[in-house]
């Protein structure tokens, strides 16, 4: 008698352990603890701002090539100095002497130069340092901002730049996409050097990423182009003078679009989010000035 008593006991338990454990999860949302354990913790040394610039690879641009988007210099950024990502795909991938913890609100900031009718918005990617080894090769999750799902939006989307061989010379530079559409990012008469980044010696090289809708996007005067932000969710979309962009960890997604909870990240990568030449303003690209834990700025 005893022993089916026990027996009982120890199966209502886990039965009560599951139930538990079903209610807990929100159907809207996936839990992703990805060994989550390892959460580096903030420290009196700890910064507030991305100390490591893991990777850079602009599209080409105007500001190529120059202070604000060379290799050699974007190191910047890490001391809130400005740098530019180029035409659509242009990437930084960034990460914290820390993990920025998923808390109630916002817990990034993000600061580039937009201005009102200005916006410049860059997607926004983070991830959590999963394996330990502090290298960003962890599952990656895009910030799901107010144009997901939208027309024009898209994802896997992939842009092929080619090498135009022009030595330091500023021309247009070709590019294609993965949906058989192409064009160019043309050279203006602001900037004389080459927009093609001059450490990539291949042919060409391909980018990829989701894609923002170019509806904000006003030309129909070409000596006052407007670009208007995003409600919100990315980088320069929010005109500094307003506070720049707050970003919620919450907000990532997997790439079925469903939330995901993360605990924390030490990685964020940015990219330029939207395709579009803007007549003699040049290409759309989004510039970065600042990245920090909101935590430890208020």
């Amino acid at each position: 008698m005893m022993k089916k008593q026990i027996c009982f006991l120890f199966l209502a338990s886990i039965v009560l352990a599951l139930v538990a454990v079903s209610c807990s999860k929100n159907d809207d949302t996936v839990s992703k603890d990805d060994g989550q354990l390892g959460i580096r913790p903030v420290t009196d040394a700890s910064s507030a701002y991305v100390d490591t610039v893991f990777s850079f690879n602009p599209a080409p641009g105007q500001f190529v090539n120059t202070d604000f988007a060379d290799i050699n210099t974007v190191k910047k950024i890490t001391e809130n100095k400005t740098i530019s990502l180029g035409a659509w795909g242009g990437q930084i991938v960034l990460g914290f002497d820390h993990t920025v913890l998923n808390q109630a609100g916002e817990d990034l900031l993000v600061m580039g130069n937009a201005a009102h009718n200005n916006a410049e918005p860059g997607i926004v990617w983070v991830s959590f340092d999963a394996n330990g080894n502090g290298q960003p090769d962890d599952t990656w999750y895009e910030l799901k901002g107010s144009a997901y799902g939208s027309a024009g939006y898209e994802r896997n989307y992939k842009v092929t730049y080619y090498n135009p061989k022009a030595g330091d010379k500023a021309v247009d530079v070709k590019w294609e996409d993965n949906q058989g559409n192409s064009g160019f990012v043309k050279a203006n008469t602001f900037n004389k050097q080459s927009y093609f980044p001059s450490w990539i010696t291949e042919d060409s090289y391909t980018l990829e990423g989701s894609k923002l809708p170019d509806t904000n996007i006003n030309t129909d005067n070409a000596t006052l182009i407007t670009s208007t932000p995003f409600d919100y969710g990315y980088a320069d979309n929010i005109a500094t003078a307003d506070g720049g962009d707050s970003l919620d960890i919450s907000s990532a997604m997997d790439q079925n679009g469903q939330l995901v909870q993360l605990k924390g990240i030490d990685f964020i990568m940015i990219q330029t989010g939207v395709m579009k030449d803007m007549g003699w303003l040049g290409e759309q690209s989004t510039e970065l000035s600042s990245v920090g834990d909101l935590s430890l700025l208020k």
